[in-house]
Formats: C-alpha cells, structure tokens, sequence
C-alpha cells in the first residue's frame, strides 16, 4: 500500500511519519485489498486536524478528527477508518461477495477519476467539477458507500438494470433512490 503525506501549515517529523505508515500498514490485516492511502494534516484555531482517505480496491473510505496533538488526532482518524474498513469486510461477507465489484475495461476507460476544479466564478456558476466512476452495485451497497463518505446522496450505476440511480438520505429518515423513467 502506497501512502502519501500531506501537510499544511505544520511540520511533520520523521518519527511521526514512520508511526503513521506502521499504524496504516496494520489495516491491511482488517482487508488486504488497500491500494493507497493519503494522509492531510493541518492546523486549525489551535487544534490539529488529521484527514485520512483510504482506496479499499475502488470504495474510499474517510476518517477525520481534531485534537491538541498531532498523534492523537492520527489516532482517532485511524479508528474511523478501521471501523469504516471492517464494516465494510462484514458487508461484502454478509452478502456473500468475496471481493468487490471489478470494473469492465469499457467502464473504467469511459469513467477516469478526477477532480477538475473549475477556476473563480460568480454565484450563479458551477464552481467545480468532480468526476468519478460509475461502479455497478446495488442500492444497499450504494448507501453503505454514502454512508462511509459521509455524504447525503451518492451516484452509481444500479448491477441489475444497468442504470444510472442516485440514493440519498431523507429528513424523515432512511433512504431515497432516484431511477430514471424508460
């Protein structure tokens, strides 16, 4: 598993990068399919704030926390993420998926990941672009992924009708699913 560092406004030292690619090595115990990790560090009104996003084989799982120390707050964003990542394993097992839904060569050359921010604009303009893959799934699976983002609505292409759906979060509660009409 590939990690990346990022830090603003703080200095990362050594040690501490060494502790947290041990602490995100020990993941792959949970699942063994993590293809990368990125771990954001920064500090906001006296609290540093630890942002780790985690590739499990195409579903990205986000853990973030706050703290006074820089280790604590790792601490805390790997315990979302460890979480996140046995969730996840009981999910595919619970349904019986022994690994997770591949894309075909046509889907993942038509959908290439990439964010595309889209330069200063007025209030009424899109202001940014964010482009993903559609991955075939079901709308269970759709809103664990919604929920491991920490999103209200998530977009996926539905495996049995091969359709573009969106599911969201209700007000009321539970869930929503948008289908287009035929």
């Amino acid at each position: 598993m590939s990690v990346r560092f990022v830090s603003r406004n703080v200095e990362l030292s050594d040690d501490l990068k060494d502790y947290m690619e041990k602490k995100l090595g020990k993941l792959e115990k949970f699942f063994e399919k993590i293809l990368d990790s990125k771990v954001a560090l920064s500090h906001s009104r006296g609290m540093f704030v630890v942002e780790i996003t985690a590739n499990v084989n195409g579903v990205v799982m986000r853990g973030e926390e706050y703290a006074p120390e820089q280790r604590k707050a790792f601490d805390g964003a790997i315990r979302n993420i460890e979480t996140q990542v046995k969730k996840h394993k009981n999910f595919l097992k619970d349904r019986a998926f022994l690994k997770t839904h591949d894309l075909s060569p046509e889907l993942a050359n038509l959908y290439a990941a990439a964010e595309n921010p889209i330069p200063a604009a007025t209030e009424e303009e899109i202001v940014k672009t964010k482009k993903f893959p559609l991955r075939p799934m079901s709308p269970t699976e759709a809103t664990l992924q919604m929920d491991l983002l920490g999103h209200s609505f998530f977009v996926f292409r539905n495996a049995e009708t091969g359709q573009t759906n969106v599911v969201y979060r209700r007000k009321e509660g539970g869930f929503g699913l948008l289908e287009p009409e035929s």
